[in-house]
């Protein structure tokens, strides 16, 4: 999974640090999460293309997670994308893209639109990705995302030969398929080992810190997560805005058991991130403060 944070800001594009997005690639398909002003420039500059977006996840409707949107239809357009484009968002998206669209006509793609509930998490899969979704505690319905790739049990050939399974099935089996041979029917489970460790991700902004946040996160190599503010002094401002600040997201890390740590969608106010982090490493060590254009490449464990 190659993971691309486009933007690290909040509230408002500025020079040199554009507003908060999310951008994964597995198996040549690409996921966005948010979609503020400004996005596809940031998308053009992660230098991936658009005509491999599958999916577009919006975490809530504030300009600066949704207003990108119509701009990124036109372009995707533009891409000569022709397959369906699948949005997801908490309910009112219906309605935003509605608005939206009206600036963003004729599109030669369907919009497949999916609310998900904001009382209760949700689980769906976008081409190999496995997806869940947890509500925030925003000013309106907010959601988080975690984003997975599983990975089944090593293959027993062993098994597979005992079976009598001639050797054409078994990558089909490998692929969780179920078939049926000489009258039998035949499960993967049949022919692999227990699952092994995926690749998981989670992205998480504009909320308060809660109990299903740090579940949707438990586990990830890798969760992106807002720091509106890097001093502890701001903690109440945070609250009152329903935001969190870095040691709050150091401590969600720590909770969930993650590996790694962004810091994102600071607050025009905060000019220098980089300043706080240590704050936030005395929390959680392995904390680093996001930055437009940051990259990294996960892949499965060896061992």
């Amino acid at each position: 999974m190659d993971v691309c944070l486009l933007g690290c800001g909040g509230m408002m594009p500025l020079p040199g640090r554009k507003l908060t997005a999310l951008l994964c690639r597995v198996e040549g398909d690409l996921i966005l999460v948010d979609c503020g002003e400004g996005t596809q420039v940031q998308i053009k500059q992660a230098g991936w293309g658009f005509k491999a977006i599958r999916a577009i996840c919006f975490t809530h409707y504030h300009a600066d997670h949704a207003a990108g949107l119509p701009g990124l239809l036109l372009t995707l357009a533009n891409s000569g994308k022709t397959e369906p484009l699948s949005l997801y968002g908490p309910p009112g998206l219906k309605a935003v893209v509605r608005g939206l669209t009206v600036i963003a006509p004729a599109l030669p793609y369907d919009l497949r639109l999916f609310e998900l509930p904001d009382s209760d998490g949700a689980v769906f899969n976008i081409g190999a990705v496995e997806m869940r979704s947890a509500p925030g505690e925003h000013r309106i319905p907010c959601l988080s995302y975690s984003l997975e790739v599983k990975r089944a049990g090593r293959f027993n050939e062993a098994r597979a030969r005992s079976l009598g399974l001639p050797v054409a099935f078994w990558n089909r089996l490998q692929k969780g398929e179920t078939l049926d041979f000489n009258g039998k029917k035949y499960s993967p489970e049949m022919v692999l080992g227990k699952p092994r460790k995926g690749i998981k991700i989670s992205y998480c902004t504009d909320t308060r810190p809660t109990e299903a946040i740090a579940s949707l996160c438990a586990g990830s190599d890798l969760l992106v997560c807002e720091g509106i503010y890097g001093e502890d002094e701001r903690l109440e401002d945070a609250i009152e805005k329903k935001h969190m600040i870095f040691s709050e997201a150091a401590m969600i890390a720590a909770r969930a058991g993650c590996t790694e740590l962004w810091l994102t969608h600071y607050s025009p106010s905060l000019k220098d991130p980089a300043a706080y982090i240590d704050g936030a490493r005395q929390v959680f060590k392995n904390t680093h403060a996001g930055y437009d254009l940051m990259k990294k490449t996960l892949r499965f464990d060896e061992k």
